[in-house]
């Protein structure tokens, strides 16, 4: 199965495109065969200007895109507003559905497509890249281990990055009308999705914005927070932001041990991923450094991140088309994620109130 090669078509030209075309591309089981656009010139100069194989089809709509035969599964990258339409659109076609993140505008729309995925017997999977790089995995490792990490207490995640003024201004995500949920649905959601991975996908009970978000003209939010706690004690914060210098991090704290990661989004260097740990850590007997002293691993990979993530879809799909079910792994922890995006917004529009978390 893992030699069968995916077909995929791309739906829209944005940026992100680029990234994901030349991850399908070291890939050894997925081809792209296909970019659709709104407008056919458009679509042929994105295709050109990036190098896509002189054979790859060519459209000047996503409906011609869906309605080719000859595809597997369609990546979507379009704006947020648009994943509802477009989702279901690709599932109703029989197409696997690849879509990147934010999946929707609130958890009823992703509800939906979710939905249409199931019904049309198809892989739904969202764009969350740093969940498929190999560091992710060896992380759990530590996370899951009793005796070196203990029990979670806490979990605190920071993800920003300074826009110019420029992308404040035209940007899609800075626009209500595309996406709507700004830093909280781009940025927020690597933060959300990082603290259910250390929680091990368990909901929290309450979800309260913190104080002072700030949003552009036209109401979209640029810079957020807010804190999480479980029933059993453990508790969770996130910042997310568009105006704050480069910053990917994550700190997970248990009862022996600590956990450290300073790029856990976008690694420092593509083929090398490190993260630290520390364990049932003291002082020694002056009281002048650590004992025993925290330990870094580092973690490589043959492939980026994002083409590990092409190239599980790719198997996820061809065990499908061989008989299997599509993995509900996938579309559980985007539903999951969405659920705690909707209540971070509701919070805010609450004035800042506790929101119950209700699965």
């Amino acid at each position: 199965m893992a030699s069968a090669q995916i077909r995929f078509r791309i739906l829209g030209c944005a940026d992100i495109v680029r990234k994901l075309a030349r991850a399908i591309s070291l890939a050894p089981n997925a081809t792209i065969t296909a970019l659709g656009s709104r407008s056919l010139e458009k679509a042929k100069k994105f295709a050109a200007d990036n190098n896509f194989p002189a054979e790859t089809k060519v459209y000047g709509s996503y409906d011609a895109v869906l309605d080719d035969a000859g595809v597997d599964a369609v990546y979507i990258p379009l704006p947020t507003s648009l994943h509802l339409k477009w989702a279901i659109a690709a599932a109703e076609k029989k197409k696997h559905v690849l879509l990147e993140k934010p999946v929707a505008l609130n958890v009823s729309e992703f509800y939906r497509i979710e939905e249409a995925c199931e019904s049309a017997g198809v892989q739904l999977m969202d764009g969350t890249m740093w969940m498929h790089h190999p560091r992710t995995a060896k992380m759990r490792e530590f996370l899951s281990d009793s005796e070196r990490f203990g029990q979670l207490k806490s979990v605190h995640i920071i993800f920003t990055f300074a826009f110019d003024p420029d992308f404040l201004a035209k940007n899609i995500r800075s626009k209500p009308d595309l996406d709507a949920l700004g830093a909280l649905g781009d940025v927020g959601w690597y933060c959300v999705r990082a603290i259910l991975f250390a929680a091990d996908y368990e909901l929290p009970k309450i979800v309260t914005a913190l104080r002072d978000p700030v949003f552009n003209e036209a109401g979209v939010i640029l810079s957020c927070g807010a804190s999480l706690r479980w029933e059993d004690g453990k508790v969770a914060t996130f910042q997310c932001s568009f105006l704050s210098h480069l910053t990917m991090d994550i700190t997970a704290i248990g009862t022996k041990g600590t956990l450290h990661v300073r790029d856990f989004v976008i690694p420092f260097q593509e083929h090398v991923a490190p993260f630290s740990v520390s364990s049932n850590a003291g002082f020694n007997d002056l009281v002048t450094g650590w004992v025993p002293s925290p330990i870094e691993h580092t973690v490589t990979t043959n492939l980026p991140q994002e083409s590990l993530m092409v190239k599980e879809f790719s198997s996820l799909v061809a065990g499908i088309q061989c008989g299997s079910k599509p993995d509900k792994k996938w579309p559980t922890l985007s539903r999951k994620t969405q659920l705690i995006l909707d209540a971070v917004k509701a919070s805010i529009e609450k004035g800042f109130e506790p929101v119950e978390v209700l699965p």
